[in-house]
């Protein structure tokens, strides 16, 4: 008998988030080497493109992003997304040991909270019934639940660009954020709908002449486009120590509430199911909060030590390098 849906999207969804996790330690390492035989990433040096960690680091991303792809496919996004948290407690875990970047006590409980979360939510995880063709994704786009989403996304995304930005945007973190995880949710629920066409087109059944199919990949590319510009604007502006987390929360929250009303994930399940699963994702966020508060207390107790977080460095340089690791789907997961 072989695994169900979402036993196949958990464990796509627990390797994508290993892999990326070890991608931010390959990657620092790689950097820290070519820091110290060239120019740091962090005053503009690029000699890190010589350095084969780097690149290790950087397949080994990629790997990972196609992993959380494809468990999109199989697997609700009330399941999929707030794994990519253990990301953070595989980039801890790893860190301790080959950077020798001690985990704090409040930090080892911050990673049980999200292992606590996860848990809970695997468990009362819905089952997820895949449409069998791109039209029958469209039409679940096209109910006027998922439309009101869209316009009230929308409408507060062009009132942030074309109002809030210009007054606020330097002082708030809320602003670019916003944009970025709306823009994110809409991201997700696009790929999924390209990633069951690609399933479908792979099993014999063409998706690739349905007009729908082209319809979400260019919704899909809009969306991170504009996700990455507002969060590189987001990083350049305000500590990563603090828009990870923020960034997380309103990034994952805002995606299983579009996934919930666009595919009804949680259709059919009790109010019990619900909200245990409520409360597994409330873990989860508190777990990452504590993790990203211990970290910032490490760079402020050891002033000139080289901190790391999840997406980011203190370093502006090394951010840059690091946002690529951010997930749109995590996923650019946070």
């Amino acid at each position: 008998m072989g695994m169900s849906e979402n036993t196949t999207g958990l464990i796509l969804a627990m390797a994508s988030s290993a892999f990326i996790g070890a991608s931010f330690i390959l990657k620092k390492k790689g950097l820290k080497r070519a820091g110290a035989n060239g120019t740091r990433a962090g005053v503009g040096g690029h000699t890190y493109l010589l350095e084969p960690l780097w690149w290790a680091g950087m397949v080994t991303m990629i790997v990972g992003e196609a992993a959380n792809f494809v468990a999109y496919v199989y697997a609700p996004a009330v399941l999929v997304t707030p794994l990519g948290a253990l990301s953070i407690i595989v980039s801890a875990v790893l860190a301790h040991f080959l950077l020798k970047e001690r985990i704090q006590k409040m930090g080892i409980v911050g990673c049980v909270s999200c292992i606590v979360g996860s848990v809970v939510i695997v468990i009362h995880a819905p089952q997820e019934h895949t449409p069998n063709s791109v039209q029958e994704i469209w039409t679940l786009a096209t109910q006027p639940a998922f439309l009101i989403y869209v316009a009230a996304a929308m409408s507060i995304v062009l009132a942030i660009i074309l109002h809030f930005e210009a007054r606020y945007g330097q002082t708030n973190i809320l602003i670019y954020l916003a944009v970025c995880s709306f823009m994110g949710s809409l991201t997700v629920v696009s790929i999924k709908a390209i990633g069951i066409a690609i399933k479908l087109t792979l099993e014999g059944i063409s998706q690739i002449t349905y007009p729908q199919t082209w319809f979400f990949v260019t919704v899909a590319a809009i969306c991170v486009i504009t996700q990455l510009n507002y969060l590189n604007k987001a990083l350049d502006t305000f500590n990563a120590a603090i828009v990870s987390p923020v960034y997380y929360v309103m990034f994952t929250t805002l995606t299983i509430i579009a996934s919930a009303i666009m595919f009804k994930d949680w259709s059919g399940q009790n109010a019990s199911s619900i909200a245990s699963e409520i409360s597994g994702f409330i873990t989860v966020i508190c777990g990452t909060i504590v993790l990203h508060a211990t970290r910032e207390q490490e760079q402020a107790s050891t002033p000139g030590s080289p901190a790391w977080y999840l997406g980011g460095s203190s370093m502006k340089g090394v951010e840059d390098e690091y946002l690529i690791n951010l997930r749109t789907s995590d996923y650019l997961e946070p």
